[in-house]
This record gives C-alpha cells, structure tokens and sequence, in this order.
C-alpha cells in the first residue's frame, strides 16, 4: 500500500532564489552600459567650440593699433603706421578659418539636438561627427600654426631674415593676437575631444 504521507516543507529552511527581477537586470545593465548622456555632453562642447572660435575672431578683428613711428631710411621723420590683422594673409586665413569653424559649430549643435529629440538617427550623425570634427581640427590647427608664426615674428623677429619685431611698438596689437591665438587652440582641444567622443560613442552603438 503506497504511503499518503506527505513530506511538510519548511518555508524558512526552503532556498531562495537570488536573481533579480527581470526589470532591475535591464535598468543595471543600461546604468552599466551608458553612465552618462553623451549627447548631452557633446551639445554643450559644441556649444563651446562655437563661444570660443567667436571671441577668437571678434579679439583678432578688433586688434588694431596706430603708432607714430620712424620712417625707415629717414629717423627725423615719423608718420602714423597702422597694424591690421588684413595686413597679413597668414592672419586673413586664421580668421576666415575660425569664422568656417564657428558656422560649423552652429549646424552640428542644432544636429546634436535633433539626435536628442530622435535617438534613431544618432549612428547616421555621429558617423559625420567624427569625420568632420577630425578636417576641423585640421583646419583650425593650421590656421592658429599660421597666425602663430607671424605673431612669433611680430615678437621676436628675425636677424637673419632682416624682419624686425613690432610687440615692442605695437603692444596691444600683439597682447590681442595672443589672446585670440589661445581662444583658438582652446577650440581645436575641444574638436578633438569631440571627434574622440563621438568615433567611441558610436564603437559603443554599433558593438551593442
């Protein structure tokens, strides 16, 4: 005769289980993948490359000076001398260079917005980032190298070349060409920081 007895399971002594429920995995897997918004981070770099190429341009615009000094060949006569950024081609293309850069600044911030507002578009927009922020960070290398060899010359000049220098004379001239220089390679970090940011964003969505 088969036996009715039923073996009693003690609730205390049965093993429980230690998954955790379906919906927290998802949420610590999430927090573990993306710790932080990176398109909320990229907006506002953008945002600063565009703040930084502008002050740049507007200080090397607005650096002109006029001194009297000595015409060469004849010391006893003076005449009123002018130094302008437009005097200089090196300078003319710093300018144009940072003024392109500052337009681009402008158009990806309103990408990167649109990319906030519509996730499903972010792999098409950071696969362009990273592109162009890379010819950027180019573009405005060579021109702070460019400007940065006249404003050398303008302060050091040169012996052998026979190019005499002019910051000892035209000082604000030279304090604004400074200033405007390092806004400018404070612009080409934040572009190679941008185009890092965004060739490993999209290493993340694509590998995801």
């Amino acid at each position: 005769m088969a036996s009715t007895d039923k073996t009693a399971v003690d609730p205390e002594t049965e093993p429980k289980s230690d998954a955790a429920p379906p919906d927290a995995e998802a949420a610590v897997a999430a927090t573990a993948k993306f710790p932080f918004d990176c398109s909320v981070v990229d907006v506002a770099l953008r945002i600063l490359v565009f703040a930084a190429t502008l002050s740049s341009v507007v200080v090397m615009v607005t650096s002109d000076q006029t001194e009297v000094v000595p015409v060469p060949g004849s010391p006893q006569v003076s005449l009123p001398l002018q130094a302008k950024f437009n005097q200089s081609p090196a300078l003319i293309y710093f300018v144009a260079a940072l003024s392109v850069t500052g337009f681009y600044s402008i158009i990806t911030t309103l990408a990167s917005l649109a990319v906030l507002l519509k996730p499903v578009y972010s792999k098409s927009f950071l696969l362009v980032f990273a592109f162009l922020d890379v010819v950027f960070v180019g573009i405005v290398a060579s021109a702070t190298g460019a400007a940065g060899g006249v404003f050398y010359i303008g302060l050091k000049g040169n012996n052998h070349a026979g190019w005499t220098k002019i910051c000892n004379v035209y000082d604000k001239f030279c304090r604004y060409n400074a200033s405007s220089l390092a806004l400018a390679l404070f612009a080409a970090i934040l572009l190679v920081l941008l185009s890092m940011m965004s060739t490993f964003t999209l290493y993340k969505k694509i590998r995801d």
